[in-house]
């Protein structure tokens, strides 16, 4: 048990920031920046996505749905490879590791909240949109400031559970020498050499700590959404129709 507490005393600065601000910043500050960076930015591009897969155009909604199956159906190892090796190529020069593991996070996990955008939209009930419609709204203004705002409201909790997938996702960024918090722990057991049973704890403790807090938070959001559906009800209690998109491209405006 002293050992834990030696590790810590001796190293905690580096597993919590790595290097800075000496040198480039690492550790969990690391890991949860280009985290939080990924979430930022993938879900724009996710609601996008999903915006397109649901649009009446064929040409806008198969691609967009091309795309996520692909996404989702292969590694995240291998994306992070195609954009390590393909940026530079396409920009003309190299970019950092953590610049590239973002990247990485962002064309990847926007694929999955395309997906929990998805559900939340489909997952009201149809006289939202039908009443939209009938107010004289087209399908992109009825998306924009009907259904998509509290389908994002109901998107919350798995929004905050896709953050921990991205938390623990982003561990692979040891590969292309990201200073994330694996990687910090890696320098500490090369120094150690003898005690990498302690380093790699401390580490999965505070991976522990860090994803139980926010599966926490999911929890308690996903159970004050649910008792706000309970009180929204009709007097019957029965379960809404779930909404299914108008699909005419004639009646979109």
């Amino acid at each position: 048990m002293l050992d834990f507490f030696t590790i810590l005393h001796d190293n905690g600065l580096l597993l919590l920031m790595g290097q800075y601000p000496d040198g480039p910043l690492g550790g969990v500050l690391c890991t949860l920046l280009v985290s939080l960076l990924a979430v930022l930015f993938a879900f724009p591009v996710g609601v996008l996505l999903c915006l397109a897969r649901l649009s009446p155009w064929r040409w806008l909604s198969w691609p967009a749905t091309c795309w996520i199956y692909l996404l989702r159906g292969i590694p995240l190892m291998m994306v992070v490879f195609w954009t390590y090796f393909c940026v530079p190529l396409l920009i003309g020069h190299n970019i950092s590791g953590f610049s590239t593991m973002l990247c990485t996070l962002i064309i990847y996990e926007s694929a999955y909240i395309a997906e929990i955008v998805r559900g939340g939209i489909q997952s009201l009930p149809a006289g939202q949109y039908e009443a939209s419609r009938a107010l004289g709204m087209g399908h992109i203004r009825a998306l924009g400031l009907v259904i998509l705002p509290q389908a994002l409201y109901n998107s919350l909790p798995s929004l905050v559970s896709q953050l921990v997938s991205i938390i623990k996702d982003s561990t692979l960024g040891y590969v292309i020498n990201v200073p994330e918090l694996t990687y910090a722990a890696n320098q500490v057991s090369n120094q150690l050499l003898t005690k990498p049973f302690q380093v790699f704890a401390i580490v999965a403790l505070s991976y522990y700590i860090i994803n139980f807090s926010l599966t926490w938070l999911a929890n308690r959001l996903e159970r004050r959404i649910a008792s706000r559906r309970q009180c929204a009800l009709p007097a019957t209690g029965k379960p809404a129709t779930p909404l299914v998109l108008d699909q005419s491209p004639s009646q979109t405006q």
